[in-house]
């Protein structure tokens, strides 16, 4: 017998919804568990492999300075599923808005959930070649959204510099620089 969900109550729903499910066990016994869902997230590592940079995002994040991490986190542009929209194109949106980068071919890394602990989240990964006619817009995200985006266009080695020194603390980052490394090595180092 599997684990099975027996009752799911919702205690909260705001920007994210948080839920207590009842679960019975293999043998019967029932014990709860947390939920968190807000929906699902797409995110995209832009490269451009003529001038062997990519476009990252820096930004404040609540829960990351709560526990006293940095002021403000690198991260590959990224963004939620809106209604209406499947990941491809909310990942583009995403690129424009926090990137000021228009992106067309997009390839698929995976589709991982980001913290299944306690988050229901899954995030599509994608990595995205771009050129420099492809930089539309300034990027910084949203009118209206506080984001606080700042833009980056970072050389390859200097990126997996970070990796190696363990200032990519942002796990979708972190595999998706990993992937590029992985699928085109010829973009770094001499």
């Amino acid at each position: 017998m599997a684990v099975e969900v027996r009752k799911v109550e919702t205690v909260y729903r705001g920007f994210v919804t948080l839920m207590v499910a009842t679960l019975a066990g293999p043998d019967g016994t029932t014990f709860k568990r947390e939920i968190e869902h807000h929906g699902r997230a797409a995110c995209v590592l832009p490269y451009d492999p003529d001038a062997r940079t990519a476009l990252l995002v820096s930004l404040p994040r609540a829960p990351v300075i709560w526990v006293g991490g940095p002021q403000a986190l690198i991260e590959a542009p990224a963004g939620m599923v809106e209604a209406g929209e499947d990941p491809p194109a909310s990942v583009r949106r995403e690129a424009l808005e926090e990137a000021g980068v228009r992106l067309d071919v997009l390839e698929l890394v995976g589709s991982p959930f980001s913290s299944p602990g306690f988050s229901a989240e899954r995030v599509d990964l994608f990595l995205a070649a771009y050129s420099k006619a492809d930089r539309v817009a300034d990027g910084g995200g949203v009118e209206g959204e506080h984001e606080n985006i700042t833009v980056l266009e970072v050389s390859l080695d200097q990126l997996w510099a970070w990796v190696e020194a363990r200032e990519i603390e942002d796990l979708k980052t972190l595999a998706l620089v990993q992937a590029l490394r992985i699928r085109r090595p010829e973009l770094f180092g001499a």
